[in-house]
């Protein structure tokens, strides 16, 4: 594995494997507990109950931003939103809604290193998306920069995305999309604060472009909010030469994401 390789993905400590592998004997002595403290689940993740409690978005949605619609409008019908001003991705999906309930999963794999249930959202995804998945030449995460990834110690979206392209037997690059510059947490910032904040944030080093020029290229993250993020991505592997970039996210906020 190369170093940019542990720089877009996962940060390579000594015992790394020995961790992972002494987790799986765990589960086999101590099955996981559910998320939400019910009964056992079967696999690490939520108890049966609160599964039933997850917003999963299965119905008509726009086919621009995802956002769900309350009933079909027909093939390819957007949204308002992505009507007045599309976006640099052409068209995004997500499992979820993020709310009360899918939130708690969701920071605990961000912030909690539970890195087990990276393979469960990649199934989420690979469901919602599924067209999506079906198009893509190659799947790449959006990247952290590598002081926060060392503080991390793994990238959420580069665990998911790995995930999905064994799952779909896609290419996987997990470095063809770089942060160059750290930015400040998205979190309490608005649509046009989120915007300025990634503004240049994002690049793919010359020596990757040829990964995704001419190449349809399908990017993984875990939540959108007002899609800023996923813009400035988008617009990086545009500007390097990808054919299209598509979207695919574990959850999404209930109101449309603001295009920029």
């Amino acid at each position: 594995m190369s170093l940019q390789d542990g720089l877009s993905g996962r940060v390579w400590k000594p015992g790394l494997r020995l961790k992972s592998a002494g987790r799986g004997l765990l589960d086999l002595v101590f099955p996981p507990l559910a998320l939400d403290k019910g009964p056992r689940p079967l696999s690490p993740g939520l108890s049966t109950e609160a599964w039933m409690k997850i917003t999963f978005i299965d119905g008509p949605v726009c086919d621009g931003c995802g956002a769900p619609f309350e009933y079909a409008l027909g093939p390819g019908a957007r949204c308002v939103a992505c009507e007045a001003r599309p976006r640099a991705f052409s068209r995004a999906r997500a499992a979820c809604l993020y709310d009360e309930t899918s939130r708690d999963p969701i920071l605990q794999f961000k912030h909690a290193d539970r890195q087990d249930l990276a393979p469960l959202f990649a199934r989420w995804i690979s469901r919602a998306a599924d067209q999506l998945v079906e198009e893509a030449d190659a799947i790449a995460p959006v990247p952290l920069h590598r002081g926060r990834l060392f503080t991390r110690r793994f990238n959420q979206a580069a665990e998911i995305a790995r995930g999905l392209a064994r799952l779909r037997g896609r290419t996987y690059l997990p470095d063809a999309l770089v942060r160059r510059r750290a930015t400040e947490s998205q979190g309490g910032k608005s649509g046009s604060g989120r915007q300025r904040n990634v503004a240049g944030a994002f690049e793919v080093p010359p020596q990757r472009a040829r990964q995704v020029a001419g190449r349809n290229i399908l990017l993984v993250d875990d939540v959108l909010t007002t899609g800023a993020t996923a813009q400035g991505c988008a617009r990086a592997l545009l500007a390097a030469g990808a054919a299209r970039v598509d979207l695919a996210v574990v959850a999404r906020v209930k109101a449309a994401a603001t295009p920029s």
